[in-house]
């Protein structure tokens, strides 16, 4: 889409309705994650609540936290006490993403249970009418990822994720490189991602994935090499998961980012806008 068209489009509009789509399909995809790690033999678990999910994969997991919370009702206390008590149990503390669509009972609920506020992510989308034009910078090639190059995928994806954007606001979480591998390779595995590899000049310089569920395109990570970022990877990976979401159907792709963050200003240059913001609330055991 060039500046033009971006110039006279109207910005897209996130009801409630629409909200809760976007979490719903991201509480799919963070169950699933969870479950394959449970699989590997992590112990954990994944608990309903209130139309939410309560996820831990495994210790320092990005994958342990409330996810989907605010249009299923408003938790009871004794619900609350059950999931506090679980995190408890794994030693973990609670972490519960709330967008602010959801019931605004939820936040002052939380707030008397003693949770504080630590953090907001930003979850931007882009209607996906028309076919969106794939635009790829001279001497950057994006193809799927197959299973015979799963390992530098996932090396790189991870590399990228370890060592973050410093811009825009920090992020209060820091993981490990190889725990973000165990999480990404859990997402991959199991979630049915679609995995693609971007190469610089024939050399493999970054990854990322997509999920479609409910007609909603999940752009599930990205991630750059360090040493190639400001070439227009990230870009490009981001212009043909759009042009292939969009072929197979979705109306809509979603992505979270940082608050301020090179993510945001790539996205939103490709047409995304603002939907919710959600507030990332925390209670240590």
């Amino acid at each position: 889409m060039n500046a033009d068209r971006l110039a006279d489009r109207l910005p897209l509009f996130c009801g409630v309705d629409l909200a809760e789509r976007i979490e719903r399909v991201e509480k799919q995809l963070i169950t699933t994650g969870s479950e394959a790690a449970h699989r590997r033999g992590t112990g954990g678990f994944a608990r309903p609540i209130s139309g939410g999910m309560a996820s831990f994969a495994e210790k320092d997991s990005p994958l342990n936290k409330v996810v989907g919370l605010g249009f299923g009702g408003v938790p009871t206390a004794d619900e609350l006490d059950e999931v506090e008590q679980a995190f408890a149990a794994c030693g973990s503390p609670v972490q519960i993403e709330l967008p602010h669509l959801a019931d605004p009972a939820i936040g002052a609920l939380l707030t008397e249970r003693g949770y504080r506020l630590v953090s907001f992510e930003n979850v931007l989308g882009r209607a996906l009418g028309g076919q969106p034009s794939r635009t790829v910078p001279p001497g950057i090639e994006i193809r799927p990822s197959g299973d015979g190059e799963f390992e530098p995928w996932l090396d790189v994806v991870a590399a990228g994720f370890a060592q973050p954007d410093i811009e825009g606001v920090p992020s209060h979480e820091e993981f490990p490189r190889e725990v973000i591998a165990a999480a990404v390779r859990d997402l991959a595995s199991a979630a049915g991602v679609t995995r693609y590899i971007a190469e610089l000049n024939g050399v493999v310089a970054g990854g990322a994935s997509m999920r479609l569920a409910e007609g909603v395109a999940q752009l599930t990570g990205a991630a750059t090499a360090p040493e190639h970022r400001r070439r227009g990877v990230q870009s490009a990976l981001l212009s043909v998961r759009l042009a292939d979401a969009a072929a197979a159907g979705c109306d809509i792709a979603v992505v979270t980012t940082q608050p301020g963050s090179r993510s945001q200003q790539n996205v939103q240059r490709l047409g995304f806008d603002l939907l919710y913001t959600r507030a990332v609330l925390l209670l240590n055991p």
